[in-house]
């Protein structure tokens, strides 16, 4: 099994652990022993969840509210995790921007590429030197099925998650035999939640109820997969077809299909 045993020094890290798939990645670690950092913006959410998961799972959980947008704030976590034992990574955390890129605000597709590639990027490397010493480590990396192939109208995110697919595989490849292991995640829509009909958005009305996947379940398979050193989970119907799709179909006719729809999102 490549996800290594709980202990008592060890840490998991997850971040954008606040909602979504990394609250379930978390209370999924924990439920397996693993005693956690959780990383997010919102540190008052992550308190009630940490509440949680010590009461439920008897683990230690600690709370680090922290931009990872921000380089500054970024550094004192790479910091603070360079030199902890840090069993496993789950590098969840991102955002998304629909709309063509001109019309976007910079600063905002600025702070998702440093969130969704660069911040990926550093704490794979603040925690790979301790795990390779140790001779042991999981990483999973969310990426998106998204990273596949180019998207029109969703340029930034589609570039920052190419390069997450891409690194990890390419990581994946330098570590084989030395204890560590990297599986990639590339899901496409998760919901985290009923939608009320009234407040629905866009994606919600554009993407019928049978193709998402919960959240829960993309936790479960995710963690599956990195226990069983897979190189890459890609969970739900629309992830498969566009993976599919990002291999085999010339990019040519591609990127207008989806791009109209994600023409739709941006609206």
């Amino acid at each position: 099994m490549s996800l290594p045993n709980p202990t008592p020094s060890a840490r998991a890290v997850v971040t954008g652990a606040s909602s979504g798939i990394g609250e379930a990645l978390a209370m999924d670690l924990a439920s397996r022993g693993h005693s956690l950092i959780l990383v997010a913006r919102r540190g008052e959410v992550m308190e009630s969840l940490a509440e949680t998961l010590r009461a439920e799972h008897g683990v230690e959980v600690e709370v680090r509210a922290c931009d990872l947008s921000d380089r500054d704030a970024r550094a004192a976590l790479v910091t603070e995790i360079t030199g902890r034992e840090i069993s496993v990574l789950c590098n969840n955390a991102g955002i998304a921007t629909f709309g063509p890129v001109a019309d976007l605000d910079a600063a905002y597709e600025r702070a998702q590429v440093e969130l969704n590639a660069v911040a990926v990027h550093d704490l794979t490397l603040a925690v790979l030197p301790g795990m390779l010493k140790r001779k042991s480590g999981a990483i999973l990396m969310v990426g998106s099925a998204a990273g596949n192939m180019p998207i029109p109208h969703n340029a930034t995110y589609a570039a920052t998650k190419a390069f997450v697919n891409t690194f990890s595989e390419s990581l994946r490849g330098e570590l084989k035999g030395s204890g560590v292991s990297v599986t990639l995640l590339a899901p496409g829509p998760v919901r985290t939640e009923e939608p009320d009909p009234a407040d629905a958005s866009i994606v919600d009305r554009l993407v019928p109820d049978f193709l998402w996947i919960s959240s829960e379940y993309t936790a479960k398979v995710s963690l599956d997969g990195l226990a069983e050193n897979k190189m890459r989970v890609v969970p739900g119907i629309i992830s498969k077809a566009m993976s599919v799709a990002g291999q085999y179909s010339p990019r040519a006719v591609v990127a207008p299909i989806v791009g109209t729809f994600y023409k739709k999102l941006g609206s």
